[in-house]
Formats: structure tokens, sequence, C-alpha cells
């Protein structure tokens, strides 16, 4: 069994951590992606399944693409992020799956309807979304998640070339800027949303 973490650490991960609007100058890089994913590919998925198909936007000109593909103020907020992520799912992920959980040899066969592997698709790529956050926190950054863009817009453009994937959501990523975040939003009491029987 694992040690809790310090009190620090629950600050970092959760109790002082906030989703930015804006980002400092201080660099996000590709180093810092790949230490991200590798921190993030370690949560669990349903079979090992790991569905999430990430595209890291660091130029401008894919920074711009996918602003034009976004709503409302998150188009600006892409741009001047040090990097955007496409978090999209392989609704195909069980052709991996003799790679990435292989002592059950036939465990392909258990997802032949594409309606059925959606679901586990959306279902699991949006827990590694939320692996990307904590990897993200975990490392020193902070991330601007959200669900304001066309998707099948988003799709077209950036997942041409691998047509079973879908976007889930996108997120900003660099070390946030305190100034852009708004007052902590009300969360409800333990009583208020869960039930013990």
């Amino acid at each position: 069994m694992g040690q809790p973490l310090s009190s620090e650490g629950l600050d970092t991960l959760f109790r002082a951590a906030r989703s930015y609007n804006g980002y400092t100058d201080a660099p996000f890089t590709e180093a810092d992606a790949q230490a991200v994913w590798d921190l993030m590919k370690m949560g669990p998925t349903s079979a090992n399944i790991l569905p999430a198909r990430l595209i890291w936007c660091f130029s401008q000109e894919s920074k711009d693409k996918l602003a034009a593909l976004s709503s409302g103020t998150n188009g600006a907020k892409i741009k001047v992020a040090p990097a955007t992520l496409i978090i999209g799912m392989d609704v195909d992920f069980h052709e991996t799956m003799p790679e990435f959980f292989p002592h059950a040899p036939t465990a392909k066969d258990w997802f032949p309807d594409v309606a059925v592997r959606e679901i586990v698709a959306l279902r699991n790529s949006s827990l590694q979304g939320a692996y990307f956050i904590l990897a993200a926190r975990a490392l020193g950054f902070d991330t601007g998640p959200m669900s304001g863009f066309d998707n099948a817009a988003v799709d077209a453009a950036f997942f041409a070339d691998t047509p079973s994937v879908k976007s889930n959501f996108i997120s900003t990523i660099g070390v946030g800027d305190p100034a852009t975040v708004f007052e902590r939003l009300p969360r409800p009491v333990f009583e208020r949303f869960n039930t013990v029987l």
C-alpha cells in the first residue's frame, strides 16, 4: 500500500490547483509533454486499452488552426498558450489489445460492436484526460481544459489520417498566470451527493 501524500502534495493536485485561462512566459517544451505522457499513461484504463490519442499543438500554425474551430473565448486562450493538447479517442482501440493486454489473447474479440467501443473509448479516454491534468500538476504545470469547440471540424482538421480517432476534449497547458483564474467555485459537502449503504 502506498503512503498518503503530504498536505502540500494534496494541495498541488487538488486543493490549491486551478484551471487557468492564461499563462506566464515560462516554457512548456516537447520534453515536458513527454514527461506528462510518461506519467499519465500509467493511470488505469479498462483492460489497459489506452484509447487516448494525443495531438500536442506547439506551433503557432497548429494553435491558430485549432483556435479557429473553438467557440467563445476559447480561441484566444489557445492562441497564446504555450501549448494546447487535443485528447482524442480511438474507437478501434481493440486492435492494440493483443499488445497491451497480452494475457488475454482473445481480448480483441470482446468488442465487435462499434457502438459499444465508442462508449468504452469515451469513458476511458476521459479518464486519461483526467490523468493528464493530474500529471501536469504533479510536474509543476497548469492546465485549462475545455469542451467548447467543433468536434467534427477538429476531427477533419487533425485526425483526417486516422478516421477511427475522434476528439474528446482539449486543454491548454503551461505555467499558469494567477491573474487569469476566477474565484474558487463552490464544492458540495460529502452528505449532499454521497450515499453510504
